[in-house]
């Protein structure tokens, strides 16, 4: 299995790349967006690999960052939603804008990837909802060094509480949202906190 590759880009066509790994020519599906940020042809690019295997044949999708390969696995354990399709959203929203959008439970944004209609948007943000990665959802009421008290109740906490769901370090998390609090005032929503915090993190 392939993980990662590092050469040089010798093509970049409208859905894959060719990327020139010591003389041997990689074709490596991508997004669109993954495809608009690599560097000019000729230049060295370092892509992290999912590599699928079939019966008649084994592909390649590349990233320029590994949030958006576990994006793209996840996305892919919706019922409906395969490689072509995980790819068509990853096309049109960052990591970032994909956590916001499921955290919010914005159907409508996820709905804008080709291929993508209202019913398998509803889906997606319902179910990743839930199965996205949660690192230590279960203690978020222990107290955390540098938290301020208001990180334990109202829409802080309710914020803090989405962004673990969605596979972010409590301790990063509350300092998101301690800094978004700090900016938005006492009348912060949760979901202008996740907004912000998803912002801060993503940087």
């Amino acid at each position: 299995m392939i993980g990662k590759l590092k050469g040089l880009i010798e093509t970049i066509s409208e859905d894959h790349l060719i990327l020139d790994v010591n003389g041997v020519g990689y074709v490596v599906a991508a997004s669109a967006r993954t495809l608009r940020r690599l560097p000019s042809v000729g230049e060295a690019a370092v892509l992290h690999i999912e590599t699928q295997m079939r019966e008649d044949s084994i592909r390649l999708y590349g990233f320029l960052a590994e949030n958006e390969r576990d994006w793209f696995r996840l996305l892919q354990n919706v019922q409906g939603v395969g490689a072509k399709v995980a790819l068509a959203i990853l096309g049109v929203l960052s990591a970032a804008d994909l956590a916001q959008a499921i955290a919010l439970q914005d159907k409508a944004t996820v709905a804008r990837a080709q291929g993508v209609g209202p019913k398998l948007a509803a889906r997606i943000v319902a179910e990743l909802k839930d199965k996205a990665p949660s690192l230590g959802a279960a203690d978020l009421g222990a107290p955390i060094a540098g938290e301020t008290p208001s990180l334990r109740d109202g829409p802080a906490h309710d914020a803090v509480l989405a962004l673990v769901n969605l596979g972010y370090a409590q301790p990063q998390a509350a300092r998101a949202v301690a800094h978004g609090a700090a900016s938005l005032g006492a009348n912060a929503t949760t979901a202008a906190l996740i907004r912000l915090s998803l912002k801060e993190l993503a940087q």
